[in-house]
């Protein structure tokens, strides 16, 4: 998910996003504990999306 995509969310949908993400994340970790994952990038991805909508939303808090 890109930045440009992220500022046209509201804040009631990058909460939304985020849980999805992280859920998704939390999801791929335990699979990739039990069996290495054939693209072991898409953790890395899916972290930094993470990171990227929760600086997004506090931004917009300390607005």
């Amino acid at each position: 998910m890109k930045q440009s995509e992220i500022k046209e969310l509201s804040v009631a949908e990058l909460q939304e996003k985020l849980g999805e993400i992280k859920k998704s994340y939390a999801d791929l970790k335990m699979s990739h504990a039990i069996t290495p994952l054939e693209n072991p990038i898409q953790l890395r991805s899916l972290r930094r999306n993470v990171a990227r909508i929760a600086t997004e939303l506090t931004k917009r808090e300390l607005q």
